[in-house]
Order: C-alpha cells, then sequence, then structure tokens
C-alpha cells in the first residue's frame, strides 16, 4: 500500500471577528484524504508560506525531517528571519497534524511513547502587568490563586537619571514583588535592558526569589549572557534562539535556568524534539513559549522528564482560542494530555 502523501499546502483566512492586529491566517496541509491544520500566524508568515508551498508537495506523511529540510532550502537555508522560521514551523505543525489525524493518534504519542502523563502543568505569564507598574499588586495576587505552576510577569526597563538607579529601581520591583507571591516567579525584560543595566542588575539582585530573568537583552548575544550567568542570575533564553545556533555550546556556557523555546518559532515540531535532547543532555528544563501553545502542550505530554511546564499567557490566550474548534481551557493551571488525533488546531470557522 502506498504511503499517503501531501498534496499541497494552503493559506487560509479565519472568519472569526477579532481584535486588530491579531493573527487570524491558519496554515492547511492536505493529504492522504484529510486536513493537517496550525495556526493562527500573522499575515506576514502566511505570505511566506505561500511563497514556499510548492516546495513540498508530494512528501510523504511520516518524512518530517525531509519536509523540513525542503522547507529550509525554500527559504534560504540558514539565513532566514524571522518570517521564514515562522513558516518553516507553521507548515512543520500542521503537516504533523496531518500525520496524526491520519493515524487517529494524537501528535504527542507520534513524538515519543510512552506517555506518563495524564495533565500538562502551564505556568501564567501576564506581561502587561509590569512588576514596576503601581497597579501591579491587584494582578499578582489575582493570578497567582488560580492554581498555576508558577507566574511570570513583565520587569521592563524604566528610563532613569543613572544605570545604577535604573537597576535599583528594577531590584525594588522584585522585592515588592516577592512580598506578595513569596519565592518561585519569573520575570521577563522583553528584550529592553542593555548589557550594562543587566550588569548592575545582577550585582544589586537577591534572585533566591526568581525561577529567572528571560530576554533582558534585544538580541541573542552569548558573550553578555556567559557573564551574567557567571554572576549566578538565573537566566532564560530561547525565544530568539536561530537555525545555526550551537545548542550544545549555548547550554553548556550560560547553563540558563531554563530554555523558553517557541515551538513554532524555533522551526516547528521537528526541531524542537531535536532541542529537547539537547535539553535532556545538560539537565536543562524546557518550557515552551506561549504564542505557540497546543504544539507547546504536547511536546511537553511527550516529554514529561524535560518539560515540566508550558506557558499560558493569561492576558492573551483566551482570545486566540476562541479561533479554534475545539478550545484550549486550562483548569486549576493545568491542561489535559492530548487525547484526540492530530494537533487539536482546526479552526472554528475557516474561510
Amino acid at each position: 500500500m502506498t504511503e499517503p502523501a501531501l498534496v499541497k499546502i494552503e493559506v487560509v483566512q479565519t472568519a472569526e471577528a477579532t481584535c486588530p492586529g491579531d493573527d487570524t491566517v491558519f496554515v492547511a496541509a492536505r493529504g492522504g484524504g484529510d486536513v493537517g491544520w496550525y495556526g493562527p500566524v500573522s499575515t506576514e508568515v502566511g505570505r511566506t508560506v505561500e511563497a514556499i508551498a510548492a516546495a513540498v508537495a508530494g512528501t510523504p506523511v511520516t518524512d518530517h525531517r525531509g519536509l523540513v529540510r525542503r522547507l529550509c532550502r525554500a527559504v534560504g537555508g540558514d539565513r532566514r528571519g524571522w518570517p521564514e522560521q515562522w513558516a518553516v514551523g507553521a507548515v512543520d505543525c500542521a503537516f504533523w497534524d496531518l500525520h496524526g489525524r491520519l493515524l487517529g493518534k494524537p501528535v504527542a504519542e507520534l513524538l515519543a511513547q510512552p506517555r506518563a502523563r495524564t495533565q500538562v502543568p502551564a505556568y501564567a505569564s501576564w506581561l502587561r502587568a509590569d512588576l514596576t507598574s503601581s497597579e501591579t499588586p491587584d494582578a499578582l495576587v489575582q493570578v497567582a490563586e488560580e492554581g498555576w505552576a508558577f507566574t511570570k510577569w513583565g520587569l521592563r526597563r524604566r528610563p532613569g537619571p543613572t544605570i545604577a538607579s535604573e537597576a535599583r529601581d528594577l531590584v525594588g520591583a522584585v522585592q515588592r514583588a516577592a512580598q506578595h507571591l513569596g519565592t518561585g516567579f519569573a520575570v521577563d525584560a522583553v528584550g529592553t535592558w542593555n548589557p550594562e543595566l543587566s550588569t548592575a542588575f545582577a550585582a544589586q539582585v537577591d534572585a533566591s526569589a526568581l525561577f529567572w530573568l528571560e530576554d533582558p537583552l534585544p538580541e541573542h548575544d552569548l558573550p553578555v549572557y556567559r557573564r551574567l550567568a557567571a554572576t549566578g542570575l538565573p537566566l532564560a533564553v530561547g525565544e530568539r534562539l536561530m537555525p545555526e545556533e550551537d545548542l550544545p555550546r549555548l547550554l553548556g556556557e550560560i547553563r540558563p535556568a531554563a530554555l523558553t523555546i517557541d515551538v513554532v518559532g524555533c522551526g516547528g515540531l521537528t526541531r524542537a524534539v531535536e532541542i529537547v535532547s539537547a535539553a535532556r543532555e545538560a539537565s536543562i528544563s524546557l518550557y515552551p513559549h506561549g504564542r505557540s501553545l497546543v504544539p507547546g502542550i504536547h511536546l511537553a505530554a511527550a516529554f514529561p522528564d524535560v518539560v515540566p511546564a508550558v506557558e499560558y499567557r493569561r492576558q492573551w490566550e483566551p482570545r486566540r482560542q476562541q479561533l479554534y474548534k475545539e478550545p484550549w481551557t486550562p483548569a486549576h493551571g493545568a491542561f489535559p494530555s492530548p487525547a484526540s488525533a492530530g494537533l487539536g488546531t482546526e479552526p472554528r470557522r475557516p474561510q
């Protein structure tokens, strides 16, 4: 019997009403009499998918590495930027969804066997509730009481007269948050700091309450992160991981407290499984970024020893879930392990 193959990739706009600026594009992988889906992604990523779609027609549905190789060649190898990287990841995830649908199995079951995890813990992030804001304490209490594994908050740079004073303000914000949350929360600088501020913060902060400081720098600056890690500051990196990244070197030299890859943004589930292997080898935990929540849930269900929890973007994700035929809704800070065929990313009302 001939193995089913991918017939074509299409880009589909959802008919759902959303807020201005929301992603509303889905990728459809058609083959074997079924359709695999992934979305939503941005219009720019959708245009990139359309430009590379012809390169993967005819790929057998089990040949995930072959699909990724063809996609990478189509977008220019390791020289691709973020729209190309996301396009590769979106097609890869739609292809995994198609594979799972054709076999009648959840993608997590295709990634690894056996799977003992019955639920996938989540941590809640609310980055617009910045710790430097006077309005934050109410949000801290509200979200912390919802049963999450832990919480993550914004810690953006606020310009001040000197770097030293800016660092003191950031340290004070962490100390105030600790009074409400106790120990065990994470912060995300969202790439708003510079090396000087990062160094000053590391020198002043008592980091015992922090799970990690995520992405303080706008660029993936390995030498600076190496210096920060040497101070004992717990760092989280990975969202800006590039295809040509020397991952063993990154994990070995920085020893981050967490690796926070975006499953679609890193190039898809096929690439993410390779990153899981590297993280396991380095004994470093991986926490998938919440913008690609659903494939992150499957990754966590498949590899519970490496992926303790996924990020749930408390502020934005409920609206995104309205686009799905079957929304993913957490209960008491966790999701049930995937049980339906495929990924579970079919749009509710595709045009």
